[in-house]
């Protein structure tokens, strides 16, 4: 079942096109890594399918309809910033979830709470800035979605705690739903990924499956987008 499908999908700011004419046609049931260097245009890409931003043209639907309240309703964004009031518990970032999306599961989240040992009592300032895209994660990963859209998520987190996030991406989504995440750790996530996304430019230049890039090449993901990109 298509999830996602933008056609000639263009973002212009003045004369600077941030996407210019992205055909992309995204499935149910698999993860994604968005990849791209910096400027690529991997967050407005995201912030569009969001519906955040506006597409100067082109067009964009979620499960065949235009981006709007019922495509919203079915997203879990996590982006990639702390956008919670840092005065607030844990705890209430939780009840701020559970009274915001009817399909938010706290017994999931006050779980993962668990295993990370973080205390649902502290103020989220309280925290380290690697706590708090933890708690931010388990808040969007806590929600029964149908496309998780994930820009940067291990980025602020210590090495340690990869293992249990990327579990936790892949533990927590239904097998019908898919997930896109934007980074630039590619070595840490590729395999978990079953398809990729290069963009460079503003331009799509390769959405294919990560069996059979590595297949055609004989190299890793992380190599070669390091020979496309030139890193």
């Amino acid at each position: 079942m298509t999830l996602i499908e933008c056609k000639a999908l263009t973002k212009k700011y003045g004369n600077y096109h941030a996407l210019s004419n992205i055909d992309l046609q995204i499935e149910s049931g698999h993860i994604i890594g968005l990849l791209g260097p910096n400027g690529s245009g991997k967050t407005t890409l995201l912030k569009l399918i969001t519906g955040l931003l506006q597409p100067s043209s082109g067009t964009l639907t979620i499960n065949g309809e235009p981006v709007g309240v019922n495509s919203k309703r079915s997203i879990s964004y996590l982006p990639d910033h702390t956008y919670l009031d840092r005065n607030m518990r844990v705890r209430d970032a939780m009840d701020f979830f559970e009274d915001f999306y009817q399909d938010f599961d706290s017994m999931r989240a006050y779980d993962m709470l668990a295993q990370l040992a973080i205390n649902p009592n502290h103020k989220l300032k309280t925290l380290s800035k690697g706590t708090q895209e933890k708690v931010q994660l388990i808040l969007v990963m806590s929600r029964r979605a149908n496309l998780y859209i994930l820009d940067e998520p291990i980025a602020g987190v210590d090495p340690a705690a990869r293992d249990f996030i990327l579990n936790t991406i892949l533990s927590n989504y239904d097998e019908n739903a898919s997930i896109l995440i934007s980074t630039h750790l590619i070595s840490d996530i590729e395999n978990i990924l079953d398809e990729v996304i290069f963009i460079q430019d503003g331009n799509l230049r390769t959405h294919a499956s990560v069996d059979d890039l590595r297949q055609k090449e004989h190299k890793s993901i992380d190599t070669i987008f390091r020979e496309v990109f030139k890193c």
